[in-house]
């Protein structure tokens, strides 16, 4: 078995395992949290209140963007590149086509109807290294700033690194960079992105699942008590 066959096979299934696993063992753990009963009386109807929240909060109020808009702009820049190059780009959309025939039997638009265009690889590129900008900047910006990095972990910065894994070792994969055969590199993007999933449940990566959750909550928790959202 060389490297390649490793990370398509075992390392593959160990790591989706782990991931599914492990989101589901922490939103489990969330939902069976134990928690006080309000018994006081809501001053507002709360239900669907929390949807406005999430909408309010994807963008700061006006009093704090002098601070946060660096933060803000990074933020979108990698997620919205990030998200755009993992689902549009056409060897992710064959690879997560044959993952769905591994567990289903059949795959995604087999099973549902549904397809989806694909982004060319020039726009891709783009989008990658627009994300790895993002990522580099961000990194910069907590190092330079001493209040964010007095507040950052091990946690911070490991996260930093298994998501620029991905990215970086795609690239060069696309590239063939290195000098290396291509099947090593594309063994070692997927290695990347199989630690990345590995990790993804323990660390605060772990937002992507939580964090319109926990902001509906807060909205229909601020609802209940009558605050200005």
């Amino acid at each position: 078995m060389n490297l390649l066959d490793f990370a398509r096979g075992p390392a593959l299934q160990w790591s989706l395992v782990i991931f599914v696993v492990g989101v589901l063992w922490r939103l489990l753990g969330m939902l069976l949290l134990r928690t006080r009963k309000d018994l006081s009386k809501p001053r507002r109807d709360a239900a669907w209140k929390g949807l406005r929240l999430i909408a309010l909060r994807s963008w700061p109020r006006k009093e704090f963007l002098g601070g946060t808009a660096f933060g803000e702009v990074m933020g979108y820049a990698f997620h919205i590149g990030f998200l755009l190059a993992l689902f549009f780009y056409v060897p992710h959309v064959l690879f997560f086509a044959d993952i769905s025939r591994g567990l289903l039997g059949t795959d995604l638009h087999g099973l549902t109807g549904l397809h989806w265009p694909t982004l060319p690889n020039g726009v891709v590129t783009l989008l990658s290294a627009i994300s790895i900008a993002a990522l580099v900047a961000v990194l910069i910006h907590r190092i330079v700033n001493p209040v964010k990095r007095l507040i950052s972990n091990f946690d911070d910065y490991f996260s930093w690194l298994v998501t620029l894994g991905p990215l970086v070792t795609g690239m060069a994969a696309f590239a063939h960079l290195g000098g290396w055969p291509y099947e090593r590199l594309l063994a070692v993007h997927l290695l990347a992105a199989e630690l990345l999933l590995v990790w993804f449940p323990f660390g605060k990566l772990m937002h992507a699942f939580t964090i319109f959750v926990a902001r509906g909550s807060t909205g229909m928790l601020f609802e209940r008590k009558g605050a200005s959202l």
